[in-house]
């Protein structure tokens, strides 16, 4: 198993580069995280390595820190998803915005990523909860209380945007009850 590799960065093409170690070339899959915060093509760098032998050839994925690393690795124990869709995730959120949409369960924020549909983003909801959090130190609670999520996840679940969703909630007073949070949302939501 390879966990580290210390070199040159002899290549940059987006999402692969190449790292020369005393004159091995080891060719990498970087998420875009990763990939724009490597230094310029020729100087020395360190990533952090997952090391994956499949049928077809082994492949390595690299990493600038430990925190993508291990969002990648629980990534790849969601049934469904692969090494190039769990590159993605990492290249459309930081992985403390992963842990935080994870842990607000904000399947919006997934869906937005390029190769995640509705189905594979509920999946990943479900199975990464609590799971991304202690790594990230992302609070496991939600920043909103539980009657606010669930009035916004009633308009998102009635057709509104999560734009128009949460111009209503702004206009809600803070200590509204689910019910009539949802009533009153409507009514703003109406008059628009």
């Amino acid at each position: 198993m390879i966990g580290r590799l210390t070199g040159i960065l002899a290549e940059k093409n987006p999402p692969q580069i190449v790292l020369d170690v005393n004159g091995v070339g080891y060719e990498l899959d970087v998420p875009m995280s990763t990939f724009y915060n490597l230094p310029a093509a020729g100087e020395k760098t360190k990533l952090l390595t997952h090391f994956a032998v499949r049928e077809d050839g082994h492949y390595l994925y690299g990493f600038l820190t430990e925190a993508e690393r291990f969002a990648f690795r629980q990534l790849l124990k969601v049934s469904g998803i692969g090494a190039r869709t769990a590159l993605s995730v990492l290249s459309g959120l930081s992985v403390g915005d992963l842990a935080a949409a994870v842990a607000q369960q904000e399947l919006g924020r997934l869906i937005k990523i390029p190769g995640i549909g509705k189905k594979t983003a509920e999946r990943l909801l479900l199975e990464l909860k609590g799971k991304l959090a202690d790594a990230t130190g992302v609070s496991l609670h939600p920043a909103v209380d539980d009657s606010k999520q669930d009035i916004s996840n009633a308009l998102l679940a009635l057709g509104y945007n999560e734009k128009e969703a949460a111009s209503a909630m702004k206009q809600l007073p803070a200590d509204v009850s689910t019910s009539d949070g949802i009533r009153a949302a409507l009514k703003l939501l109406s008059k628009v």
